[in-house]
């Protein structure tokens, strides 16, 4: 196989896990989208400037643990960096105030890992889930992205950016089901914030796991509230 399309093989793979249609349970929660539709707080007009406020702070703080994941994956070593990679997950575990926050990202980080273990052999990828189970450590979405994408060896900024618009594509059909919003309205926020989603990847690029912080009060509120709504469309 010639270097070319050794190339194209690695976009076509982007391509896939970064889709909506990747079967990890990503269209079962809206990280507390829910609790603000249902209080008024978020409406369709409203839904790209929030969006562009999410990336800024929680949006980076996943992308710093996405790309620090990817970085883990493409050091030279014989194995995992077990004690780095749980430190990692840890870290975003204690970031992470919502409990169901908190266990929608494991859920999905887990899903992933286990998923891609299906498609090929990565024994790195084995490795990863065999530690967090031996330590009952959750693994979190965005470092198992980043750990996947280095593993499979694409390009570290075009693995953040993937991540980052798979997430908050997620987001943005999360709006479609909850406000009146239709397909082209959806599509247009999504296409706007383009912009947005780059600007985060770059701004996580020199950002230290260790240093990482965001402020979301009002996204961990509505995480917090969510399991009191009358009726639910989502877990989480």
């Amino acid at each position: 196989m010639s270097s070319a399309s050794n190339v194209d093989l690695r976009l076509l793979q982007l391509l896939q896990l970064a889709d909506s249609a990747v079967p990890i349970g990503g269209m079962a929660h809206s990280f507390g989208f829910e609790t603000l539709t249902a209080e008024g707080i978020l409406s369709s007009e409203g839904l790209e400037s929030f969006l562009e406020s999410y990336l800024e702070e929680a949006g980076k703080l996943e992308a710093v643990f996405c790309r620090t994941a990817f970085r883990l994956a493409s050091e030279p070593h014989n194995g995992l960096d077990r004690n780095r990679w749980l430190a990692i997950n840890d870290r975003l575990s204690a970031l992470k105030l919502a409990q169901e926050a908190r266990t929608a990202s494991v859920t999905l980080g887990e899903n992933l890992l286990l998923f891609l273990q299906r498609l090929g052999d990565f024994a790195l990828l084995r490795e990863a889930v065999l530690a967090a189970k031996q330590t009952r450590s959750g693994i979190h979405h965005s470092p198992a992205f980043g750990l996947a994408a280095g593993v499979l060896a694409w390009d570290e900024d075009e693995a953040v950016q993937a991540f980052l618009h798979h997430s908050t594509a997620g987001l943005v059909f999360a709006g479609q089901r909850l406000l009146p919003l239709g397909q082209t309205a959806a599509a247009r926020i999504l296409w706007n914030l383009k912009s947005a989603i780059a600007e985060t990847a770059r701004a996580s690029r020199n950002i230290a796991f260790e240093d990482a912080a965001c402020f979301t009060p009002l996204l961990d509120w509505g995480a917090f509230a969510h399991p009191g709504l009358s009726t639910r469309l989502f877990m989480s």
